[in-house]
């Protein structure tokens, strides 16, 4: 079968290349790939920048954001031929550590997780899979190849469903939301931020254009400069660029019991000037929290489709700027100045009635 493919750490090894069949050791469920999102993390694969390849293998299929229709499955999987499914990314460990015993496989603590497409397994950039049950969740059917958009969905599932945890502290009654980052995470954390009936609020580097339109078809209000421009003290942040000066600034600018919730990854190598003492002062004295979030467990899968589920169709398609066909594979991994997601076709073909 045909896969996208790299040799990890070696930049420019990317290529279409045959892999053997799934093994039926992977799972039951045998589905086909019909649509995979790319993002930032293919991109820093093919880089060079890290992956694991399987256990005696060279290369690695890439491809994490997945949509997929079964083929085949057995009895009581509760699955059957025709459904539309998203594959989950991480698998616990084998050991496994305290927080992948019970289902929480996004917070392991010992690091040996396996990730498909990313470490020690082939990801879904391929024609097929297979897998079991208990890692693939299913998408609304009307959302068609729109349910491509479900695992990135999730990271930003996964972030309010801790904020919540979080915030049940005290009593805590938020209102204001503050996003930074108006590409797909940072859209998608809005989209539930206005389900959730919040204020919201978007600061991104974009004057015009797509971002600040599909921000006000969401009825959330768009900011373009720095976080003191938008004059407002959030109850909860949620920085999604990874730029080191923002995720200071929002630390900065959040409100007394604020809840900042960082999702980007910075890249090392710059020096940002920050009053340490003075910012360690204020997040003391107003009992503010800071924390880190990657990744989803199923919980978060279900969530976010039924966010996804409940989202204006038109809205979700707006998201996707580019649809590249496998023929044209390459042109999905070039970045053009007004993407915000792209999405490589696997399947054109009608779902099944």
């Amino acid at each position: 079968m045909r896969a996208v493919t790299v040799v990890p750490l070696k930049a420019g090894s990317v290529d279409m290349t045959e892999l053997p069949d799934a093994p039926e050791a992977d799972g039951p469920v045998h589905i086909k790939t019909r649509a995979v999102g790319v993002c930032g993390t293919d991109l820093e694969i093919i880089a060079g920048d890290y992956g694991w390849a399987p256990p005696g293998e060279e290369r690695l299929a890439i491809g994490h954001e997945s949509l997929g229709e079964v083929l085949d499955a057995p009895a009581g999987s509760g699955l059957q031929a025709g459904d539309l499914v998203v594959p989950i990314v991480r698998r616990p460990d084998p050991i496994p550590c305290s927080n992948c015993a019970v289902g929480e496989w996004d917070m392991c603590r010992n690091g040996q997780y396996t990730e498909w497409g990313i470490k020690s397994h082939h990801g879904y950039a391929r024609e097929h899979y297979r897998i079991t049950p208990d890692f693939v969740v299913k998408v609304d059917r009307s959302l068609g190849n729109l349910g491509v958009l479900l695992e990135p969905t999730t990271v930003v599932a996964k972030a309010w469903d801790h904020i919540g945890r979080i915030g049940e502290r005290a009593r805590w009654q938020p209102t204001t939301v503050l996003i930074t980052g108006a590409g797909p995470i940072g859209l998608l954390a809005a989209l539930l931020g206005v389900q959730k009936g919040l204020q919201v609020h978007v600061l991104d580097r974009m004057t015009d254009g797509l971002k600040p339109d599909l921000v006000a078809e969401l009825g959330a209000t768009y900011h373009h400069g720095s976080v003191t421009d938008t004059g407002i003290q959030p109850d909860v942040a949620i920085e999604c660029t990874g730029v080191g000066q923002l995720v200071f600034d929002v630390m900065d600018a959040a409100g007394a019991n604020g809840i900042v919730c960082l999702t980007g990854v910075s890249s090392g190598g710059r020096e940002v000037p920050v009053d340490a003492g003075l910012l360690n002062r204020r997040m003391v004295l107003e009992n503010d929290v800071v924390f880190g979030s990657v990744n989803a467990n199923r919980r978060h899968y279900q969530a976010g489709a039924d966010a996804l589920a409940a989202a204006d169709r038109g809205w979700l398609a707006k998201l996707i700027t580019r649809t590249v066909s496998l023929d044209s594979w390459a042109d999905a991994y070039r970045r053009q100045p007004d993407d915000v997601k792209v999405v490589l076709e696997f399947d054109s073909s009608p779902l099944r009635s």
